[in-house]
């Protein structure tokens, strides 16, 4: 079982590059207790593509959520508030309206 829920999404826009993607990452529990990181990226607005990758232990997909997290954060997404979230959820936007 999880010891803390894990969730991340992250935004890269540029207006000059008609770029605006998305990149979402989930820790969350199998049916079978173990946990697996769930990868989602693509543009903002769509479903993107969707990457499931099944761990034994909870520190190996921390580990790969982490390397995963530092790598966006290299290329330039930066991390979006998240509200309303449920369980498995991944959104497609969220603006950011306090």
């Amino acid at each position: 079982m999880l010891t803390q829920p894990y969730h991340l999404y992250v935004e890269r826009v540029d207006p000059d590059r008609n770029m605006a993607r998305f990149y979402t990452l989930a820790i969350e529990p199998t049916l079978f207790g173990t946990p697996r990181l769930l990868r989602r990226w693509g543009r903002i607005g769509t479903l993107g593509r969707t990457m499931v990758h099944h761990f034994e232990r909870e520190e190996d997909a921390v580990a790969l959520f982490l390397e995963l997290l530092r790598e966006r954060r290299s290329r330039g997404y930066r991390v979006k508030r998240a509200v309303g979230l449920g369980r498995g959820q991944c959104p497609t936007r969220i603006d950011m309206q306090a």
